[in-house]
C-alpha cells in the first residue's frame, strides 16, 4: 500500500474554469502538479498558492501566497521565494493550459501542507520578483485574480 498523498482542486472564475491535481509520494519527495485550464486569455498568468481556502469573498478572501518562512517573492527555482511561488503557466492561442509542475517546496504532509489552501490564476504575468515594480518582490506584478479554487486530498 502507498503511503502516499494525492490533492485536487476544481478552479472557477469568470469564464475561466480547470482542475489542478497535486500527487506527492512521501513527505520528503517533491510533488508533481498538473494543471488543466480553459478561459483564459494568451499568454502567461501568475499561478500561485495562496494562504487560505476561504472563498467567502471569491478570489480576494484567499490572502497572499502561501509563505510560511517570511520570505520575498521569486521564482519556482529561487531560494528565495514563498512555498506558494508557482510562477506562470502559459496558455495558448485557445486560451487552454494543460502543463505539469514538479515542486520541491510545496507538500501535502505536515504543518506546511498546501492541503485547505487555494489555487489562483492571475490575469497577468508573474514577473518572478525581478520586474522592478512595487509589488514585484510580493505579488510578482501578476495582476487580478481571474479564478481560483482550495486544495483538498482526494483518495
Amino acid at each position: 500500500m502507498s503511503s502516499g498523498r494525492n490533492a485536487s482542486c476544481t478552479l472557477v472564475g469568470d469564464g475561466v474554469t480547470g482542475s489542478i491535481s497535486f500527487a506527492q509520494e512521501n513527505a520528503d519527495a517533491p510533488t508533481t502538479v498538473t494543471v488543466e485550464i480553459t478561459g483564459l486569455t494568451p499568454g502567461n498568468h501568475g499561478f500561485h498558492i495562496h494562504q487560505y481556502g476561504d472563498l467567502t469573498e471569491g478570489c480576494k478572501s484567499t490572502a497572499g501566497h502561501f509563505n510560511p518562512f517570511g520570505k520575498t517573492h521569486g521564482a519556482p527555482s529561487d531560494d528565495e521565494r514563498h512555498v506558494g511561488d508557482l510562477g506562470n503557466v502559459t496558455a495558448g492561442d485557445d486560451g487552454s493550459v494543460s502543463t505539469s509542475i514538479t515542486d520541491a517546496q510545496v507538500t501535502l504532509f505536515g504543518e506546511h501542507s498546501v492541503v485547505g489552501r487555494a489555487i489562483v490564476v492571475h490575469a497577468g504575468e508573474d514577473d518572478l520578483g525581478k520586474g522592478g515594480h512595487d509589488d514585484s518582490l510580493t505579488t510578482g506584478h501578476a495582476g487580478g485574480r481571474v479564478a481560483c479554487g482550495v486544495i483538498g486530498l482526494t483518495a
